[in-house]
């Protein structure tokens, strides 16, 4: 009885070769390295100065990218400047599904220079 049964990880038929490199890409999480690479450098083009060096991006849930600012002053600020930021990361990434932002005080986890 037990011969019947498969694993459900197991596939019934031949799988892509795009299918078995998309998984071990998100097994290893070089997919997740590589997103945060590109999610970075978009930030660079994307956010003007001033509050470039006083944040840092995190990760997208949901299409909402968590950001970390060193001071609460600058929640405010992002939140005037919300829509222009989306616009360019989304405009810069598209696949990343990007559609608001969140702004979280966390001092320590930004550079200032």
């Amino acid at each position: 009885m037990a011969a019947n049964h498969r694993r459900r990880d197991t596939p019934a038929g031949p799988v892509s070769i795009g299918r078995v490199v998309a998984r071990l890409l998100a097994r290893t999480g070089y997919d997740r390295e590589q997103a945060t690479t590109a999610l970075e450098a978009a930030w660079v083009d994307v956010v003007p100065e001033p509050l470039r060096s006083v944040s840092r991006p995190g990760l997208v849930r949901r299409g909402v990218l968590e950001v970390f600012v060193s001071h609460s002053a600058h929640v405010q600020e992002f939140g005037f400047q919300k829509q222009s930021i989306v616009a360019g990361l989304r405009s810069a990434l598209p696949s990343a599904g990007i559609c608001d932002i969140r702004c979280r005080l966390h001092p320590d986890s930004v550079r200032t220079t």
